[in-house]
């Protein structure tokens, strides 16, 4: 295995491309009127909807029958935060905050990438990938759930306990950061990751419904979503108004979705494929038999994939997710997900051409708005596809293989020779 230290010069480099994606991602957000900008709809979610529910919030109550309100109570937590820097809007806090969250992300890439054995390819993803959504990612709450979910992904080889807490801060914020800890070593590290997770949520928890009255409001809006446009099925339905559908789009709980038709049996299948996509996600977990330096990693983009094309919602910000995780996968020279991580960037590239771009026409289902979000979603489906099957088939033992591979020590950058064989 090489061993060599990476050099200072690409670190250097990857934080001056940060610096000026950054200065470029933040010059678009001030500037966001233009249409193909969004018309100031990408910011707007901020400083009227995010900083309406901060009023809500600093009143000790999570929001009640605001349909819009779909989010776990650690989100409330994120959303107050703004209102602890003094001296500058809610809108300016917000933007900063988040830009923050970006940078602690690229830092622990960035250290993650430089050890020996690693790779800074990882670094590299997140750096030029997240400015393919344009200024999008400075405008919603999801880098910080994402920069929760590769924290919690870096730790687990040195502290499953630690990696186990992070995950569960961020399964508050957003639920989905649950999904990291799927692909854990068995044994001592699960035990101690899960268990980790659990008393972290519950206590956090505890402490929320303590200051807080109706931490558990988001339940209710949140079964209410029907098939927003963008996803796998509001395409499918798109497609169909050129062969004589009648439903339309209208916007409701948060989202332009899909009324008329078929639309609730579409939103069933989305939901059975969201139950089967776990089901083969628990086969995977108990016939692995491989668990190596990047399984983790590759597990946990692998479930993400799965359960964002199933969903009924796939809203642009998901991509961050997404990029996030292809990033940690990268940090490995063992992942199997590299062709994946190409794919998520394409699909990424796609969707800002979507949203916010193009969004009328996705809007209107005409044929370019549904072709657009056919390759998007071809995309992602392909991806999911692909991200499953790599680990699926790296978890397998090397042939003569006769049970677990022996997982290596905390620390060690050296993997069993059947580890490496496989991957």
């Amino acid at each position: 295995m090489n061993r060599l230290r990476v050099t200072p010069g690409p670190i250097v480099t990857l934080i001056a491309l940060w610096l000026a994606t950054r200065a470029l991602m933040l010059w678009l957000t001030a500037h966001s009127g233009p249409r193909l900008l969004g018309g100031g709809a990408v910011t707007r979610e901020v400083w009227r909807l995010y900083h309406h529910w901060y009023g809500v919030l600093a009143h000790g109550s999570f929001p009640v029958h605001d349909t819009l309100w779909q989010y776990p109570p650690g989100a409330g937590a994120v959303l107050l935060a703004p209102g602890l820097l003094p001296g500058l809007t809610y809108f300016q806090a917000f933007v900063l905050l988040t830009l923050a969250a970006d940078a602690v992300t690229v830092a622990a890439l960035l250290r993650a990438g430089s050890r020996p054995g690693r790779s800074l390819l990882g670094a590299a993803l997140w750096t030029g990938g997240l400015p393919l959504l344009l200024h999008l990612p400075l405008a919603r709450y999801d880098v910080q759930v994402t920069a929760l979910a590769v924290l919690s992904l870096l730790a687990l080889a040195r502290s499953p306990r630690a990696g186990g807490a992070l995950a569960a801060l961020g399964a508050l914020v957003k639920v989905w950061p649950a999904l990291v800890l799927l692909g854990t070593p068995r044994g001592r590290p699960t035990r101690g990751a899960w268990l980790s997770a659990a008393w972290t949520g519950a206590g956090c928890l505890a402490v929320l419904a303590v200051f807080f009255t109706h931490p558990l409001s988001f339940l209710r809006e949140q079964g209410g979503r029907g098939v927003q446009i963008e996803s796998l099925g509001g395409t499918a339905l798109n497609l169909a108004r050129h062969f004589g559908w009648s439903g339309r789009s209208r916007y409701q709980y948060g989202a332009v979705e899909l009324v008329g038709p078929y639309v609730r049996a579409v939103a069933v299948a989305s939901l059975t494929l969201t139950v089967l996509s776990f089901g083969l996600l628990v086969l995977w977990r108990v016939r692995a038999r491989h668990f190596g330096e990047a399984t983790p990693f590759d597990a946990a983009l692998s479930a993400v994939l799965l359960f964002t094309v199933t969903s009924r919602v796939i809203s642009p910000q998901y991509m961050i997710w997404l990029i996030g995780l292809a990033a940690v996968c990268l940090t490995s020279r063992h992942t199997v997900q590299r062709p994946v991580a190409v794919l998520v960037l394409a699909a990424s590239a796609l969707s800002t051409v979507a949203f916010p771009m193009y969004y009328r026409e996705v809007i209107d289902g005409t044929w370019a708005g549904c072709l657009l979000m056919l390759a998007r979603n071809g995309l992602l489906t392909a991806a999911a596809v692909l991200s499953f099957v790599r680990l699926w088939r790296s978890a397998r033992p090397a042939a003569g293989g006769t049970g677990p591979t022996t997982r290596p020590r905390p620390g060690s950058d050296r993997l069993p020779d059947r580890a490496l064989s496989a991957s």
